[in-house]
């Protein structure tokens, strides 16, 4: 599925957006290079944190990526995956949530988790969402209905929390009137 919107930047051209979930197995070579690409370069390189980013879960998710018009094509502005429920886990799991740094500061982030979470409660209605966040983004996904489950603690040398939200139809339904 693939959507373009046009979103407004301070002081900057605007930019025009293409969403686009995907399955795992509908990526090009390109598509899985540039996620796997960014990903490093944000957990990886500017967290300092080395983990295995690549944890055979992807072939089992769907992503969301939104890629920018810019002057030498479209560049991956931002991406998440979303891990659905099954027999082990009842749960609509988001993660690997992430803006690209030459997109970050006007909202993309929202925008986002927007888009995530609109799709979810269309496709998954009435299922409960958990993501696994950094401490620090805990009033971040507060406004989208997450609440701790967990105590903070240490993953990877960085504070996490386990958030949950059980309101994605009704959130979805405020989004589509």
């Amino acid at each position: 599925m693939t959507q373009s919107t046009h979103f407004d930047r301070p002081s900057q051209p605007a930019l025009t957006l293409t969403w686009r979930w995907s399955a795992f197995d509908e990526f090009t070579p390109g598509e899985i290079y540039d996620v796997l690409a960014a990903r490093s370069a944000v957990f990886v390189v500017e967290q300092n944190c080395v983990y295995g980013d690549i944890d055979g879960q992807d072939k089992h998710a769907w992503h969301l990526r939104a890629h920018a018009a810019m002057p030498d094509g479209l560049q991956l502005a931002a991406c998440l995956r979303v891990l659905v429920p099954d027999s082990a886990d009842p749960d609509v799991r988001i993660g690997r949530v992430l803006t690209c740094i030459d997109f970050r500061g006007f909202g993309l982030g929202r925008a986002l988790m927007e888009q995530a979470l609109a799709h979810i409660g269309v496709q998954w209605p009435g299922v409960a969402m958990r993501l696994h966040a950094q401490a620090h983004l805990q009033p971040f996904y507060a406004a989208f209905g997450f609440t701790p489950v967990s105590e903070i603690h240490d993953e990877d040398g960085i504070a996490h929390v386990w958030m949950r939200s059980s309101c994605n139809r009704e959130r979805a339904d405020s989004r589509i009137q």
